[in-house]
């Protein structure tokens, strides 16, 4: 085959990518569908996307978390799009912030456990770098038959509040906007922001609505005389603007953000930025069609870095890891990559491509304590399917090695980026900053799979169990059986793998176009860059 037509098809399995994943955000965005949406602006009320778009500069760069949030969960519920809650890092009046937005055509903006999940990812966000957080609330409280999943246990509804205090503590500027209602526990939260308005007529905000007061006290009173503008901006004094309207009230914040002194400087290096000298519309052909066909890396980093420049760390050892420094919009970024083409060892044996070996981890491990050492934020492009295994591995203290990266990486005082491109199997998922090792992003591209191994080799290993598990129970299994079998562990592990079953629990904060990698990094290592770092890098205890 030319290279020509693989790289066509390697485009075409791209482009076919990428409109489904826009035909389901383009789904997404409807919340919870036109006749939900016609309602809310019948109630002289923008939708929570139309807020955000409000709120934020017009024509200046946009990140959003979590779109496909909740995806296919919830179907006795009928469903949660995008966790029933927007949430964006964008700008206003130049500085940047994260905007967090209950969407009230999803259930009246009633909290699934992914919405509190979702939430307090956004706090997170907000608390690692310092970054402006925007509350703009309108929602009917706790989806009470799942109350169980959302309320009490540590990562439930009340730590949304506990982030709030802490947040304080910290110096995050936190303003909220009563635009719908506000109910119960979710009360507190714009309270405890450091400025509250309300919208005249349509925000409330109340412990207990006029039903419950009535069925608790025996009191009549409506919802507004109880918690509407007028009672707390001219009575109770919870909140402190009274505002005419949605567009009122979202000009109002950006008003604030206008007065807002700078940020902290963590002092990061960045110059001008440059293109890529190598066309980023590459990236489309350069991915294989199948994730089991080796490429080259390289090419990838040409396509996202500055000028196409990369300086290589030790680029004749571990060569399936690559290493170096490189420019991202400016920015200075180290760049710990997984190389998916065949390669040679030092003793010229052949070495899987997204396969991690012992010297690999080594050299992975000293350029991360390397860039901790120079400041320099890292960014991880995942591809591996995990690390080498057998007798030769082990009895080479493959073991040891991936646990000197696991501990560099995880102790690593300078943010980190992870982008899965492909394969994020196994331990590789680890070493290479998955989820669990505190990414200030991470994001994929429609190419990626998460799992613990390929769903073909998980389906035999699952095929094995079950066919021995049933013959003990004196049952015969066909040939025709077992590949029924097969089939269904296999469909079943591939729909878990899948990149939107990753999303959907919040596992990737977004699923991106290869074309956005830059401007994601760059927004990310900006947001980083208002969080100075105040911790000594250690990595403690590594066996040599």
């Amino acid at each position: 085959m030319s290279i020509d037509i693989e790289a066509n098809r390697n485009e075409d399995t791209m482009k076919l990518l990428l409109s489904a994943m826009r035909k389901k955000y383009e789904e997404v965005k409807l919340g919870g569908g036109k006749k939900r949406i016609e309602k809310e602006h019948a109630k002289g009320k923008l939708t929570a996307r139309e807020r955000i778009e409000f709120l934020l500069d017009e024509g200046s760069p946009q990140l959003e978390i979590g779109a496909f949030a909740g995806d296919e969960m919830y179907a006795e519920q009928g469903g949660c799009p995008s966790g029933g809650v927007i949430v964006v890092i964008g700008y206003i009046k130049g500085r940047q912030v994260i905007v967090v937005a209950n969407d009230a055509t999803v259930k009246a903006g009633a909290w699934f456990p992914i919405t509190a999940k979702k939430n307090l990812r956004a706090q997170e966000i907000s608390m690692e770098n310092h970054l402006p957080i925007i509350y703009l609330v309108d929602s009917a409280g706790v989806f009470l038959p799942m109350q169980d999943e959302i309320f009490p246990d540590k990562e439930h509804f009340g730590r949304i509040f506990r982030n709030n205090a802490r947040m304080s503590s910290m110096g995050i500027l936190q303003i909220s906007a009563i635009m719908g209602s506000c109910v119960a526990g979710g009360a507190y939260l714009p309270i405890m922001s450091d400025e509250a308005m309300i919208v005249d007529k349509t925000g409330s905000i109340f412990l207990a609505g006029s039903y419950l007061v009535k069925a608790a006290i025996g009191e009549n009173i409506d919802n507004e005389t109880l918690g509407g503008a007028t009672t707390h901006c001219e009575i109770s004094g919870v909140t402190d603007y009274k505002c005419l309207d949605d567009k009122d009230c979202l000009t109002r914040i950006r008003n604030i953000m206008d007065k807002v002194g700078a940020a902290a400087n963590a002092g990061f290096d960045r110059v001008e930025a440059a293109e890529p000298a190598k066309n980023p519309e590459d990236l489309y052909s350069i991915m294989p069609e199948t994730r089991d066909k080796p490429y080259d890396v390289m090419q990838i980093i040409e396509r996202l870095v500055d000028n196409s420049e990369f300086e290589e760390y030790k680029a004749t050892y571990g060569k399936t890891i690559l290493c170096g420094l490189a420019r991202i919009d400016g920015w200075a970024v180290g760049i710990v990559a997984n190389q998916r083409k065949i390669v040679k060892n030092k003793k010229g044996e052949m070495q899987f491509g997204g396969v991690i070996y012992s010297d690999s981890a080594d050299k992975a491990a000293r350029f991360i304590m390397n860039c901790n050492q120079k400041k320099i934020p890292l960014v991880f492009l995942q591809d591996a399917t995990g690390f080498m295994v057998g007798s030769r591995s082990e009895h080479g203290g493959i073991i040891k090695d991936g646990a000197k990266m696991v501990n560099a990486m995880a102790n690593s005082v300078v943010p980190k980026f992870t982008i899965v491109t492909g394969n994020s199997y196994g331990a590789a998922n680890y070493a290479m900053c998955g989820k669990a090792y505190d990414p200030r992003l991470m994001l994929a591209w429609p190419t990626a799979q998460i799992a613990v191994m390929g769903g073909a080799q998980a389906a035999k290993v699952l095929l094995q169990i079950e066919v021995s598990s049933l013959k003990a129970k004196g049952k015969e299994i066909t040939e025709e059986d077992e590949k029924a079998l097969y089939d269904k562990i296999f469909d079943h592990y591939e729909k878990t793998t899948s990149i939107y079953y990753s999303a959907a629990r919040l596992v990737v904060d977004a699923i991106i176009d290869p074309l956005e990698t830059r401007k994601a990094i760059s927004m990310g290592i900006e947001a980083a860059n208002q969080s100075p770092i105040t911790e000594k890098y250690n990595v403690g205890v590594i066996q040599v």
